[in-house]
């Protein structure tokens, strides 16, 4: 059976056209000289130009099929619940159809799984990037091999509800030393409501994830969380992004304390002792009161903003590169 690439490359090769119309006047030019001669060179034309478009169409073949079975420059899985909140059930469905194209584009494996069993030093050892979706883990043991894979030089990124600690609810602040050493934030304090676009500004213009933004820009809709500790006075942490005063005043309510009108409020940052990067977008905006129809229909989208996914590409490409000695900035 011919490969597909190579049945596309010698079905569409232009030349083969070139050829024919090439031997056609040479024939007929023997023919009108009536030479012997001039009919032989037809054919050692016709052969040498044949051999030479099986050659150059083999060698296209070859590097086409090179490039679609390169090895991944790295292997991330993503780990998700999406069980509870509609609004990170929509996310987390977006980035399962997001992350394979940017893969495919930037040449790297993404696999999921909401099986968090799976989080294990068998089946991390398979991967360099580990991204939380949506939630964290909360077996012991499952807790225990990710501070091990972190401490061990893995890469992790993790978005909006990842970081979200608070005693009590169904996710307490029961793990020391994710949210007050890994994070470094402390629990969850409040939020703004309804998700909305923030101008964000970039604290840190020399981080590989944020190098190719501009100064300031307008992200996705999403609900921001403000934290129980201040990240600026923890040296270990590095605050790529911050909520730009320009901002205020942000959410729409209906409760006041939903609105923010000043204050310093922490998007995105590195741990500098991990190979890390929290995200705090990850939360789209959804219709529960049924205004437009009955069913939870997603009103707007984290993923597809041209620069904000700029940072979440620069930051994956930048967990996955294994070329540097130094796994931590």
């Amino acid at each position: 059976m011919v490969h597909p690439v190579l049945h596309n490359a010698l079905g569409s090769y232009a030349p083969q056209y070139v050829i024919r119309r090439s031997t056609r006047w040479l024939t007929h030019l023997a023919i009108g000289c009536g030479g012997a001669i001039a009919l032989s060179m037809v054919r050692i034309f016709t052969k040498v130009a044949s051999r030479a478009l099986s050659v150059a169409a083999l060698i296209y073949c070859c590097s086409a099929l090179g490039a679609n079975n390169a090895k991944p420059k790295f292997r991330v899985i993503a780990f998700f619940t999406a069980k509870q909140d509609q609004a990170h059930i929509s996310f987390v469905h977006e980035a399962e159809r997001w992350f394979p194209e940017i893969a495919g584009k930037y040449n790297f494996s993404f696999d999921t799984t909401s099986n968090w069993n799976n989080l294990n030093a068998d089946f991390l050892s398979k991967y360099e990037v580990v991204v939380f979706l949506d939630t964290r883990p909360e077996d012991p043991a499952q807790r225990a091999a990710f501070q091990t894979y972190m401490e061990h030089g893995g890469g992790w990124m993790g978005f909006h509800f990842a970081g979200f600690a608070l005693t009590p609810s169904a996710y307490p602040a029961n793990w020391d030393w994710y949210h007050n050493t890994f994070l470094g934030s402390g629990s969850y304090a409040s939020n703004t409501w309804r998700p909305t676009s923030a101008i964000l500004r970039v604290e840190d213009r020399k981080h590989p994830a944020t190098r190719h933004l501009p100064a300031t820009f307008k992200s996705s809709p999403s609900e921001w969380y403000r934290w129980e500790k201040d990240l600026r006075q923890n040296p270990d942490i590095d605050i790529l992004l911050s909520i730009d005063s320009t901002s205020f005043p942000l959410g729409t309510g209906p409760k006041l304390h939903e609105i923010w009108h000043n204050g310093y409020y922490p998007v995105a940052w590195t741990n500098k002792k991990y190979k890390m990067i929290y995200m705090n977008m990850g939360h789209n905006d959804i219709d529960y009161e049924h205004k437009y129809d009955s069913t939870n229909k997603t009103l707007s989208y984290t993923l597809n903003n041209p620069v904000q996914d700029r940072l979440i590409i620069d930051g994956l490409l930048w967990l996955g590169d294994r070329n540097k000695k130094d796994r931590v900035r």
